[in-house]
Parts: C-alpha cells; sequence; structure tokens
C-alpha cells in the first residue's frame, strides 16, 4: 500500500514532534523510527525530513546541535522544545477529531472491496 502524499505531509509534523519526544534524534535516526512505527508501510525520503525539520526549528518547535559520537562522523540532533509539546498536543487535539469522524462514518460499514473491472463493491 502507498500512502497518498498529502496524507503523509498532514501527519508529518505530529510525526516528527511525537518520535522526538522519546528523546532527541538525528535525521536518519528518525526516518528509520518512521518506517519502523509503520510497519515499512511509510518510507520518507531525506527530502522530506530535511525540510520538515528546518522549518520545526525556525519555528522553535525543535533545537538542534551537533554531536559527534568517537570513530563516527558529526551528527545534527534535534530535540523538542516546549513551543514543540504545546504544538504536538494541539495537532494531537486535531488528529483526534479527523481520527474520530472517520471512525465515526467507517463504523458499522462493510469494508470496500474493489472488483478487478473496475467497479467498487
Amino acid at each position: 500500500m502507498k500512502v497518498a502524499k498529502d496524507l503523509v505531509a498532514a501527519s508529518a509534523t505530529p510525526m516528527v514532534l511525537g518520535i522526538l519526544t522519546e528523546g532527541e534524534s538525528y535525521g536518519y535516526a528518525i526516518l528509520r523510527r518512521i518506517n519502523e512505527l509503520s510497519g515499512g508501510e511509510l518510507s520518507w525520503t531525506e527530502g522530506l525530513l530535511y525540510p520538515l525539520l528546518h522549518r520545526l526549528e525556525r519555528l522553535g518547535h525543535v533545537e538542534s546541535s551537533w554531536q559527534s559520537v568517537t570513530g563516527e562522523r558529526k551528527r545534527k540532533y534535534y530535540r523538542i522544545t516546549d513551543l514543540g509539546r504545546a504544538e504536538l498536543a494541539e495537532q494531537r487535539r486535531q488528529w483526534d477529531t479527523v481520527v474520530g469522524a472517520l471512525k465515526e462514518i467507517w463504523h458499522d460499514r462493510a469494508p470496500l472491496t474493489v472488483d478487478p473491472l473496475g467497479g467498487l463493491g
């Protein structure tokens, strides 16, 4: 299954902020965590993640610092700020509303199936 770009874009901020509530992290580790959390269904690219991290940093939702581990190159680590936690709380309220509405719509309905000839069942 491929998740639509619009849905990926809409969920990107709360996903990254949520991951950073687990502790500070760097880009590649965030990408791995997203892949892990989605069971491999979401495979983000650096081209999606890094502009988002830079925007979140400009907004004051995350802070970053360069760190190095012995024998490895420097990595830019990101951590969520108090402002970021407040934004995540607001995003969560909004997503709870959306998910609740979808559950109401889909409640007690048989799943849609696709007819190989192109029709919905």
